[in-house]
Order: structure tokens, then sequence, then C-alpha cells
């Protein structure tokens, strides 16, 4: 038997070509105004290119999952297979993913450019430092962090309370001893002593805001209206006040152009902004979308994490602030994770079992009934392992069906665009006969921020309560008050449950949605809702990705998956 190759051995192997030759299928010109080559494989596409683009009646297909789990899933993965598939029957398509972070690269995951014979490329470059965007975004807002300090420095004209600063610092890896830390210990004159902390880039209010934007000006705009701070009379200072809009427009000018690049069948792939699900709003840019859209036919795109998270924040923030209207959804699930929800440990998968599978089942039916709720048709992309059996593809099939939803059994991952060919035709049938004017949010502008969170709560999660305590009850009426009541809510919980414990697999339903803390992103302009444990800064697991990754005698790196 071969050797199964590894995902970097298989990336190694591939064909790439120029990524003039990639732009030149969806006839992007090769030429300064069109895009700027980063090397031969990456490119940053130009404004000055896509703003006389004309829009054009394009197919927008979201990819979300079940309830992720150790077991995996594969949502880029199909999301690259899906675009590589629908390129082999003949539709013009491109595929919007976002940029990987560092932290789950040298964390849980290695890396996040899909698998197998389902991946965009040059992955070692992606999965690391890429274009640089990310360290754009890091020090843009770490850039208002330090304006912030520096005002109040020297003499702090605008009164800033140094007790109610809400801005903290960012950094793009996990490191819990950042949570919370102490600043100004200098002795110097004008220093004031306080408690700070760091959150993760990808939870940044400047990435968020990065992957809002229709353009730079409209960029320039919301960070502009961040709050930074309130004074002790508790008046709102924002970015503008302290004049740090512009220097840190000035930083971000090269990173809020799109990324293109390539899948290893050489179909283009725009990779752009990366925020999580759990603590973000878990989407590409819509930049990036909206350039996609209309160059192509067909546009594929992810949400992070499960459909409960990801795909609820896409269909109600980004499709909200962007104006878009998706054709159809695909949701992926593995054999795999469905038995680990109906109870299997890890090391068991592989064997058959039918039980634990239809114990498992009900989570992806909670998800197929969530994404019905916002008018829109699904399909269930099944990421097919070589352990599944046809009894277990039997009963999801049997499932799905009492649903009214079709099933692919997808083999990208081991065939390309050959293994996602049936799944590429079946969205080409759900686009065809798609009707946009079905598509709903989940809740209205108007609903009180709290009625947002607790539609959420009971619709997605199956949660019975919403718990608030008074403290928190008492800032969302202040932020309703100064006029942020009508900004969409972006909750930051466990990705592993549809409640906020981890550990509670499947579809569990009855329980207490625990409200930690309320942020208000007045730039980003949604409101950030912390349930339960979750942190915004993340750990690193026992045994990091990191403790794996290096460089080999040939100067090679080892170790990204």
């Amino acid at each position: 038997m071969n050797k199964i190759k590894s995902d970097i051995e298989i990336a190694r192997a591939s064909n790439i070509k120029p990524i003039g030759d990639v732009l030149k299928k969806f006839n992007v010109p090769d030429d300064p105004h069109s895009f700027s080559p980063m090397g031969r494989h990456i490119a940053k596409l130009n404004f000055q290119y896509i703003d006389k683009l004309k829009e054009k009646k394009s197919n927008l297909i979201l990819v979300t999952a079940i309830t992720p789990t150790p077991a995996g899933e594969g949502k880029t993965t199909t999301s690259v297979g899906l675009n590589d598939g629908l390129n082999k029957i003949g539709k013009k398509s491109i595929v919007c993913l976002r940029e990987p972070s560092l932290g789950p690269s040298f964390g849980m995951k290695g890396g996040a450019a899909g698998g197998g014979y389902a991946q965009v490329i040059p992955m070692e470059q992606i999965n690391l430092h890429f274009t640089g965007d990310f360290h754009a975004i890091t020090s843009a807002h770490n850039l208002l962090s330090a304006l912030i300090d520096n005002h109040i420095y020297w003499g702090n004209k605008l009164n800033i309370d140094p007790d109610n600063i809400i801005w903290k610092r960012v950094v793009d890896l996990n490191d819990r001893s950042l949570r919370k830390i102490k600043i100004n210990l200098e002795k110097l004159k004008a220093n004031i002593p306080r408690d700070d902390s760091f959150d993760i880039t990808v939870a940044s209010e400047v990435m968020a805001i990065f992957c809002l934007s229709n353009n730079i000006k409209d960029l320039e705009e919301k960070i502009g209206n961040i709050t930074i701070a309130y004074t002790k009379e508790k008046k709102p200072i924002y970015a503008k006040d302290i004049k740090a809009h512009g220097p840190m427009t000035v930083l971000l000018k090269d990173a809020i152009r799109p990324n293109a690049v390539q899948t290893l069948e050489n179909n283009l792939a725009i990779i752009h902004g990366g925020p999580f699900a759990n603590i973000a709003h878990g989407c590409n840019s819509i930049i990036a979308t909206k350039t996609a859209l209309k160059l192509s036919e067909y546009v594929i795109t992810e949400a992070g994490f499960g459909a409960d998270l990801g795909a609820e924040k896409f269909l109600d923030i980004k499709c909200r602030k962007a104006g878009l209207k998706p054709s159809c959804v695909v949701l992926v699930a593995t054999i795999r994770a469905l038995k680990m929800h109906g109870g299997v440990e890890k090391d068991d998968l592989k064997k058959e079992n039918l039980d634990a599978l239809k114990k498992g089942i009900p989570n992806l039916e909670r998800h197929i009934h969530n994404i019905k709720k916002f008018g829109l048709e699904v399909i269930v992309a099944i990421n097919h392992f070589i352990t599944d059996t046809d009894k277990e593809v039997k009963i999801i099939q049997e499932q799905c069906a009492k649903l009214g939803v079709k099933i692919s059994l997808c083999k990208h991952w081991l065939d390309g665009g050959n293994g996602a060919k049936e799944l590429a035709n079946s969205v080409v049938e759900l686009c065809e006969k798609s009707d946009a004017s079905k598509f709903k949010y989940l809740y209205s502008d108007q609903v009180p921020i709290l009625e947002k969170v607790e539609k959420i709560a009971k619709e997605i999660y199956s949660a019975k309560v919403i718990e608030v305590d008074e403290k928190i009850k008492e800032q969302v009426k202040k932020i309703e008050q100064a006029g942020f009541g009508k900004f969409p809510v972006c909750i930051a919980k466990t990705q592993y449950s549809f409640s906020t414990d981890p550990k509670l697999k499947g579809d569990p339903s009855g329980h207490t949605l625990s409200i930690r803390e309320v942020r208000l992103s007045s730039g980003a302009e949604f409101i950030v809702v912390v349930c339960g444990s979750i942190m915004t800064m993340p750990g690193l697991p026992r045994n990091p990705a990191a403790d794996n990754i290096k460089l080999n005698k040939k100067g090679e790196i080892e170790g990204l998956f």
C-alpha cells in the first residue's frame, strides 16, 4: 500500500502556476493597475481595478458545518473541493477564505489551508506570515493603544479616565499569560500604572472592521468610530478624538487589498481577513467576497466553526452589513464527528457504530433546522473517510431524506475536484431554483439588544433562558441610550457545543446562556456578548502543534498540516 502523503508533501509536489496565469482565467489583465505580485504565486488585487468591475448576477454559496469535534469536519477542505468541483463541471467559480491565524497554526490545528488534494497553495506561506495582513492589523491595533497612553502621558486634554480605558492590546499568538497585565510601571512623573490585557489579533475590533469595510474610506471612518475609553463623567472617547484613524489606516492601506492565490488544481482563491467565529464574527472580508462576485458565476465562502456560530454571524452580521443574499448553504459533516457526538471516544471512531451515529445525527438535524430559519436551502456534504461504511452513509441519507434535504458523499480529500463533482452539480441545481426573496435575518435591527441575544439563544442554541445580572443590564441600557441599540449582536462562546459547556455534545436543549460580559464595538458596528467561560485570548494546549514544527536539514518546514 502506498504511503499516504501529508498535506505539506502534497502541496510541495503540486504544479503551481504563476498567479498571473490563474487570474487570466477571470480576465484580470496582467498589468500594474490590476494586481501587485507578491512573489510568483501570490498577488494583491488593486482597488484601481476592483472599483471598475461591474456587479453581475452571481451565486454566493456559504459552507458551514456541524458542531466541531476533535475528529474533524473539513469545512475549508470542502470549500476548496467544491470550488474545484464547480470548475470541473464547467462553471466559473472562486473560493473566498479567511487567512489562518498563527494562534491555531502553532496551537491546535497546525495549519488551515485545506487538506489532502483540496488545498490552497502556497500552503506554507498562507499558514504563516502570508502577505503580512495580520501583522498590519496587529500593528494598527497596538498603535491605537500607544496613542491612548501617550495622550494621557502628555497632559490628557480629553480627560480620559485611566480606569475606564476599554481598548486592549493584541498579539496573533495564543498566550494566556497576557490575559491580565500591569503597564506604566516605569517610575516617570506622568506615568499612571494601570491594569491592561491582551486579546488575540483575530478578536480585535480592527480585524472586524477590516473585514466589514467596503473600501479604504469606509475603513478609516469605522476606525475613527471605535470607542476607546470614557472620561470620569462617562463621556465616550473615540479613536478619531486622538487622531488615530489616519495613521492606523495608513498601516492598513496595503493589507486591505484582497490576496489572490490558487488551489492545487490552479483555480482562483481569494484569502483575506480572518476573525474567529467563537470570539468574533468569523468571516472573510466583504471586499474579497464582493470582488469575487464581480469576477465569477459562483463564489464559495465559509464561516468559522459550526453553523450555530459562523453561519448565524455570516447571515445576521456580514450579509446584513454588505447586503448579500446567499443562494444556498452547504453543511459539512463527517461520520466520525457525528459518532463522537453520539458518545464514541476518538480512538474508537474507525469502528462501525450505527447506534452512536444515530445518537449523534440530531446535532446535524439541529443545524439543518437552524439554517432553514433564514429561508435558505441546504445540502449536506459528507466529508468522506475511508473508514466510513455503506450502512453508516445510508443512515444519514435516510435521516436527511425525512427532512427533505439531499446529501452528497464527497471525496475531494482524496480526489480533488473530481471527488466533489456530485456536490457541485447539486449546488448548481439548488442555486438555479434559489429564491433570494425568501432570505431573512433571524431578528430585525429594531429589536432591543437582550431580545436579540435571547432570540439567538432560544432559536439557534435551544437554550431555555439567558442569564443576565443587573450590572450587565445597566451596561446594555447605556449602550442603547447612546444610540447603538440597532447594532447586531456577536456572541462569543465555546464552539464545541450549542450550550456554553464544551463537554455537552450532541443537541443539548433547555440550558441557560449565561452572559459574562458585553463589549461595544462601535467601529465594527456590532455588540460583542461574551458567554460562559470563553476567552478572547486562548491558551496553548498541553501538546501544541508548535512542538512538531521545525526546519529539516533541507531547510524545509515540517509539522504544518
